[in-house]
């Protein structure tokens, strides 16, 4: 095997390390958000370059999801602290959170595992989450359209996995 299979990998390890990069840099200085930007342009280059590779496999998908989720925590560490969220925005993403939670207990009764199907909408969401984050210290709008997105893509999400039509 070459080093371009294990490339999408790679990128997918330096996204976790990135993202735990950003627990070391104030919301305010500029480092945090170049390493944002990289975190969450690896996202998309990873998967992307995979394809490109042909270098998909159930590992990398998983390596991407766990980038993902350490990518989403951090940012949450630093941001959630300084951002005026109101209350129902925060219950939404409870109730996401609580969909996501019962879509991996399902997997773990279909598959044996837990799964994370890379929806279209999940995608989707990631992107405009990336792309919104930043806004929130504006106005909570593009957030709560990402909600409505993310709502979707979980439901969704649970759907393939209880159908057993994600692998």
């Amino acid at each position: 095997m070459s080093y371009k299979t294990h490339l999408p990998n790679i990128i997918s390890v330096f996204r976790i390390a990135g993202s735990i990069g950003l627990l070391f840099y104030d919301v305010t200085e500029w480092p945090f958000w170049v390493l944002y930007a990289l975190c969450g342009i690896s996202d998309m280059v990873d998967g992307w370059l995979a394809r490109k590779l042909h270098a998909e496999t159930d590992a990398g998908a998983i390596w991407d999801s766990v980038a993902d989720i350490v990518f989403v925590a951090c940012c949450a560490i630093r941001l959630l602290p300084v951002l005026e969220i109101p209350a129902w925005l925060w219950i939404w993403a409870g109730a996401i959170v609580i969909i996501k939670m019962v879509n991996q207990i399902s997997a773990l009764f279909v598959f044996k595992r837990f799964c994370f199907p890379h929806t279209l909408a999940n995608k989707l969401t990631g992107l405009l989450l990336f792309l919104a984050v930043p806004a929130v210290f504006c106005t909570v709008t593009p957030i709560s359209i990402v909600a409505a997105i993310a709502t979707f893509a979980a439901v969704q999400e649970g759907h393939f996995i209880r159908t057993k039509q994600v692998f």
